[in-house]
């Protein structure tokens, strides 16, 4: 093996052995949300288990929010799926006496807003009256 090679190769072998602390922080973050959307399940009278379950988790989202079981499909549509999220998380806000600004902040910083709603002292005011 002449010299370049080696060069190559030892590059190649030591591309992955970066620090693993920026990943093991991004566990942390998502742990967290996980156990903060756990909460705010449990403060509206669900199944918190249902936070750590695809799909279902955001079904049990629209029950909460009053939002049609249809808009489950709305979810699965790129960009439609971001329109979607903000009115949901706005709405989730809505039912915990919060404002709009608190669920443009569910939507865009849900590892701050998350655990603010899930652990903080909010309480969950059901639907709106009709």
């Amino acid at each position: 093996m002449d010299p370049d090679q080696l060069q190559q190769l030892e590059q190649f072998n030591n591309a992955g052995s970066g620090s693993p602390i920026p990943g093991i922080i991004g566990l942390l973050i998502i742990i967290l949300v996980i156990a903060a959307l756990w909460k705010v399940f449990v403060k509206a009278g669900q199944p918190g288990w249902a936070a750590i379950v695809p799909i279902y988790n955001a079904v049990i989202l629209l029950k909460i929010t009053g939002k049609p079981m249809w808009w489950i499909i709305l979810m699965f549509i790129p960009l439609v799926n971001v329109v979607i999220g903000i009115l949901v998380a706005i709405s989730l806000a809505e039912r915990f006496g919060k404002g709009v600004g608190f669920g443009l902040g569910l939507s865009f910083l849900p590892m701050i807003f998350y655990p603010i709603l899930g652990f903080g002292d909010a309480r969950y005011l059901g639907p709106p009256a009709a």
